[in-house]
């Protein structure tokens, strides 16, 4: 069986591996500029940089599994929320709108070849109040969080609906995921 490192800081997406059977042999960090290029639409650079984060871990002996998550309205991509002026902007922005979560995996095989899929899932916000809005970012749950929230925390109060991959909007969509791996001989649990 092909190990695996998961290039990715994110705890969600390890979370995520676990429940689908997988424990990376590895995890590592990337550290790369997620600036949005002029022109990209949120599916293009969602693309791009779980590509670019997936080729910055270079390992003859594993595949690389990487993904990102892009939140976007429209052609307008919400950044991850750095600052508390930042998650109260994009929930504003979302409140009681429909937006679009972008999460794009790829994995780089040991032999060099790169396996990508993209999920799209629309995600419908109920009307926020001021009050919901100061309440949840005082909570401090949006931060690092694309488009400012958590779905799979105290935002999933706001959620009306999702027509595709929840998994995908937590950060990794499993069923894509988990393909992905099985063709590259990585072992997938029960």
């Amino acid at each position: 069986m092909t190990q695996l490192v998961l290039a990715s800081a994110s705890p969600r997406r390890l979370e995520l591996l676990k429940q689908i059977g997988v424990t990376p042999a590895d995890v590592i960090a990337t550290d790369i500029d997620e600036t949005p290029h002029k022109g990209e639409t949120p599916r293009m650079h969602a693309a791009r940089l779980a590509r670019e984060k997936a080729s910055a871990v270079t390992r003859a002996d594993a595949a690389v599994l990487a993904a990102d998550t892009v939140v976007a309205v429209g052609r307008r991509i919400l950044p991850k929320a750095e600052t508390e002026a930042d998650a109260h902007a994009c929930l504003t922005l979302l409140s009681g709108r429909t937006h679009r979560v972008y999460t794009a995996v790829a994995l780089q095989t040991p032999d060099g070849a790169l396996r990508e899929r993209l999920v799209e899932t629309r995600v419908a916000f109920k009307s926020l109040s001021r009050t919901e809005i100061e309440q949840y970012v005082a909570g401090g749950e949006w931060r690092g969080k694309a488009g400012g929230y958590a779905a799979q925390g105290r935002a999933g109060r706001f959620i009306v609906s999702i027509i595709g991959s929840y998994s995908g909007v937590v950060g990794l969509p499993l069923f894509e995921t988990a393909n992905l791996l099985e063709g590259a001989g990585v072992r997938v649990g029960p």
